[in-house]
């Protein structure tokens, strides 16, 4: 009997488990346990939860914006003084 413990991140335990039947070679034995592995999405979802980022903190984001109305002061003043064109903007 073959079986394979993973944990999420939520530390949920995903269970796989395969026996040998009678007369099946260890090669299919370990092909029928790759199927049930990619059937139950384990690692599909492992790789999605790998690059998986944290939401900013209240006070990060508040800088964030803060900074932003702060840059945005100051191109309106160089505007108004003729220091930078009215042109498009960027993309």
């Amino acid at each position: 009997m073959h079986s394979l413990k993973l944990y999420d991140n939520l530390n949920f335990m995903i269970l796989i488990q395969v026996t040998k039947n009678s007369n099946e070679s260890p090669i299919s034995l370990l092909r029928r346990f790759n199927r049930k592995v990619q059937d139950s999405g384990i690692i599909r979802r492992a790789k999605s939860l790998k690059y998986n980022q944290r939401e900013l903190s209240f006070y990060k984001r508040k800088m964030a914006a803060l900074k932003k109305i702060e840059s945005r002061k100051k191109i309106e003043k160089l505007k108004k003084l003729g220091k930078i064109k009215d042109g498009p903007r960027k993309k």
